[in-house]
């Protein structure tokens, strides 16, 4: 699988089938790898290339050079590398302020975009007030070390009630990761008033039980991206596409199928 060269880091990405191309990006907890149920599914009909962020999975970068800010540049050469000129985005969690700012940089090279447990960096209120009250808290952090048998904060608190072993291998998947440190995605807000002109097919896919970005949180910022949609999986923590695969892969799909 190809590696590749960008501002200060090398991207490692992988393409599965042929077909629309759908390009995946992950959240902070993951890596290429958590995204193995959609791969199997959708290359069977989609071109899928899926990518790990600069500091995450096997792309480096030094230290100071892991920043959101390079996250869009760096998908946008993925894509050039690839042979995309097109693709259907679909994001979790961190991969949202990926998408939503190459989607706003590059809106001619996205035919939609799904933002699967993200606000995509839309600043709303209740985006501010939930990211200030982790800061004062540090309730939510995805790097002290846990139980093996306690749920990781990107699922729902009953993930080992429910299906032990999958809640275990998103744990082992995300652990292959370096420390997260800071992401600096609050270094690159999206104002709804920056959204005034936009227009490409946006899906919002919301886990009920998510613990990072609760439901309200996303519904808020469903009501300032313009023509979005919002889909509730009522059964899913944090990482519908990875605890309920095949209805977030059924609804991902249609949505993708509507906008080619």
């Amino acid at each position: 699988m190809p590696f590749i060269q960008t501002h200060k880091a090398e991207i490692y990405y992988e393409s599965h089938g042929e077909g629309s191309p759908i390009i995946l990006a992950h959240g902070a907890g993951g890596n290429t790898l958590v995204w193995w149920q959609q791969i199997a599914h959708f290359a069977l009909r989609h071109k899928v290339v899926a990518f790990d962020h600069r500091g995450w999975g096997r792309s480096q970068c030094e230290p100071e050079h892991k920043h959101a800010r390079y996250f869009a540049d760096d998908m946008r050469a993925v894509m050039d590398d690839a042979g995309i000129e097109r693709a259907a985005i679909v994001c979790q969690s961190m991969g949202g302020w990926t998408g939503m700012q190459f989607t706003l940089a590059n809106p001619e090279r996205v035919s939609c975009l799904i933002l699967s447990g993200t606000p995509g960096g839309v600043e709303t209120p209740s985006v501010i007030e939930a990211r200030q009250a982790r800061a004062r808290s540090r309730t939510i952090d995805l790097d002290r070390p846990i139980p093996w048998n306690e749920p990781h904060l990107a699922l729902a608190p009953d993930a080992f009630d429910k299906e032990a072993a999958m809640a275990f291998l998103y744990r082992q998947m995300s652990g292959l990761n370096p420390p997260i440190g800071d992401t600096g995605t609050g270094d690159i807000g999206v104002s709804p008033a920056g959204l005034s002109d936009y227009f490409i097919p946006t899906l919002m896919v919301a886990g009920a039980q998510d613990r990072i970005f609760p439901l309200t949180v996303l519904r808020e910022v469903s009501q300032v991206i313009p023509g979005a949609q919002l889909y509730i999986i009522g059964e899913a923590g944090h990482s519908p596409y990875f605890e309920a695969a095949e209805e977030f892969n059924n609804v991902v799909g249609a949505f993708i199928s509507e906008h080619p």
